[in-house]
């Protein structure tokens, strides 16, 4: 199995996971306020994963990171994208009517597809194009609600954010990875410890400049917290490293396979049956899996 296969499929498993905990804390805290716990809690595993396993020099790895504007540059662009998509995100989890700005949100990788090609050289081969459109349809089919809902252009607008600003953070995640020297997984390792970094600063400062009350309810869900951060963390190792080793666009198509994840949790575990169109579906994003694992 290729490297950048298995670090995906951790992304995948860990991000089903983690949305299911940062669901739970979105009651409970201000969109921000669950934003920053995801970063803010996982800085401290993000830098234990770079001390212990990651690099035989990682003070050095880091220093000569910080050294290049060009990795500065990206590294700040694609965690300022991430804060944003993420807050989008869980904004969109706080309207009672949430599942047509869902739907727009998993454009995604349709989006990491187009501009990269465009804005970053990242061509695909024609096997990748067909995967990624395959999977996105996929995707919003399962996506899609089961009964008519009014289009709100509220939720719709967040939904579109939220998918632009995920593509932008992959494509300059991999941008600022890349220019590094060293091992993939140490250039995934480096990048992801400033980055978190970066993120985990912009939050509190905000939150203590606009939302300082939430920082105390943010105290008092420290061990769900630190559920989210290792979580978040190994997923975000998962993402880090696949899209170092391969182009984003591919490593985000193969991550849809989370969806069939919960589809067959729900279903074999739960006994939750599937519907026709949650089935066809299914079949699109397993059809965009096995596309890519034979790539």
């Amino acid at each position: 199995m290729a490297p950048w296969i298995a670090f995906t499929l951790l992304a995948a498993l860990m991000q089903t996971v983690r949305t299911a905990g940062q669901k739970r804390m979105a009651g409970s805290l201000s969109p921000m306020a669950a934003t920053t716990a995801r970063y803010l809690f996982g800085l401290p595993f993000a830098v234990a994963y770079l001390l212990l396993f990651a690099s035989d020099e990682p003070v050095s790895a880091t220093r000569a990171a910080l050294g290049s504007i060009r990795f500065i540059g990206y590294a700040a662009l694609a965690g300022l994208a991430q804060i944003l998509a993420t807050y989008w995100l869980i904004r969109l989890l706080t309207l009672r009517n949430f599942a047509i700005g869902t739907v727009f949100s998993k454009t995604e990788v349709i989006l990491t597809a187009v501009l990269g090609s465009i804005f970053f050289a990242a061509s695909l081969p024609g096997a990748g194009w067909i995967a990624v459109l395959v999977g996105t349809a996929g995707v919003l089919m399962l996506a899609a609600p089961s009964n008519s809902l009014k289009l709100e252009p509220h939720s719709l607008t967040l939904g579109l954010l939220a998918g632009l600003g995920f593509a932008l953070t992959a494509l300059w995640l991999r941008a600022a990875s890349i220019s590094l020297q060293g091992s993939p997984v140490e250039a995934a390792a480096v990048t992801l410890v400033c980055t978190v970094a970066l993120q985990s600063l912009v939050c509190v400062v905000y939150l203590a400049w606009a939302e300082r009350q939430q920082l105390a309810r943010l105290a008092r869900e420290l061990p769900l917290g630190l559920f989210i951060g290792v979580t978040s963390v190994l997923g975000s190792i998962g993402w880090y490293t696949a899209m170092t080793y391969q182009e984003a666009a591919l490593v985000r198509a193969l991550g849809q396979i989370e969806l069939i994840f919960a589809l067959l949790l729900g279903r074999f575990w739960f006994g939750e049956r599937l519907s026709p169109r949650e089935i066809a579906g299914l079949a699109l994003v397993t059809a965009c899996v096995v596309t890519l694992l034979l790539l």
